[in-house]
């Protein structure tokens, strides 16, 4: 075993407890990367890493092709890992503060068409335990706007006929609500539930198996009912989220609602998210504010044209989660 490797373990470890299991293992796979760069370079401690060699790591990194997506959440993993070090004695101060961070691309999901979505959540199935269990998971993520995480973990004593209990990033807890066809998906799954749980099992979707069904389960049943149910755009969850917040802002035209039912802690990330309509926002100003309210018709043409310039040359932003 490398003499790196055993901080690396206590710092996964220490991630666990706070953290999805899918942001460990990224974790775990940036500092495996860092380890292996410094084999290379025969480093043996991690008192020895500085600035200099965080950015020749870095460099190499998108030398070879890594997007800045990836870099990025290398350089979070890295500026955690060396307060450990700090902490441990073993750097006096973090260098990985000092790198510049990746610009990011600004790419959503587009959001499903709500027609297109709804008939799809309509279509029929076979009425088989995992279809019903497929059903359930489906309406729950889009009617509650549920991360991956959130709708793996959720557990039997986590929903009532209204609600649901689910803890987001951070291991932040909160209450989200559940829609009608949801709670009567649910309350069908819970039917048949015990003809795939095992006894002790406190998972609400389990599969063949009888245990708690695990994210790549999830995804792959979502793409492939997308596939067989002829949805003409790939399907996964973070869709089905994405989907649930777009919709619910354009009807409901609440970015503060929206923001606490996704489980944002900002709302600038809420308004990045939901790929606000400039458009309707513009409208909204036009028609509310005192002191934009239009004058006589004769001045419209002239005044549409240049809020139609303002639209278009400001607000072409692509945003991400």
């Amino acid at each position: 075993m490398s003499t790196l490797q055993p901080l690396v373990d206590t710092f996964v470890e220490r991630l666990r407890h706070r953290h999805s299991p899918a942001t460990v293992d990224a974790y775990r796979r940036d500092l495996t990367a860092l380890m292996a760069f410094m084999d290379r370079e025969a480093i043996t401690s991690w008192d020895a890493l500085d600035i200099h060699r965080l950015r020749r790591f870095l460099g190499r990194e998108r030398t070879r092709g890594l997007a800045a997506r990836s870099l990025a959440r290398r350089q979070a993993a890295i500026r955690r890992f060396c307060d450990l070090l700090i902490e441990q004695g073993l750097l006096g101060h973090n260098p990985a503060r000092l790198l510049d961070t990746p610009k990011m691309p600004r790419h959503l999901p587009r959001p499903v068409d709500v027609d297109v979505l709804g008939q799809f959540l309509d279509m029929p199935h076979d009425g088989s335990p995992l279809s019903l269990r497929d059903q359930a998971m489906l309406e729950l993520c889009y009617s509650s706007g549920l991360r991956l995480a959130e709708l793996a973990g959720i557990d039997l004593s986590d929903i009532d006929t209204q609600r649901a209990r689910v803890r987001g990033k951070g291991d932040k807890p909160r209450q989200v609500p559940i829609g009608r066809r949801a709670a009567a998906a649910l309350a069908e799954w819970l039917k048949v539930r015990g003809l795939l749980a095992g006894p002790h099992e406190p998972a609400l979707f389990v599969g063949t198996r009888g245990q708690r069904l695990g994210h790549r389960a999830i995804q792959l049943r979502m793409a492939q009912l997308g596939r067989e149910r002829g949805l003409p755009e790939h399907l996964h969850p973070h869709r089905l989220r994405h989907s649930f917040a777009s919709h619910l802002l354009e009807s409901s035209q609440d970015l503060r609602a929206v923001q606490e039912l996704l489980g944002h802690a900002h709302l600038s990330t809420t308004q990045v998210y939901t790929r606000l309509d400039w458009q309707h926002l513009a409208d909204t100003f036009d028609r509310a504010h005192p002191r934009a309210h239009r004058k006589p018709d004769a001045d419209r043409y002239s005044s549409s044209r240049e809020a139609s310039s303002f639209r278009t040359s400001d607000h072409q932003d692509t945003p991400h989660d």
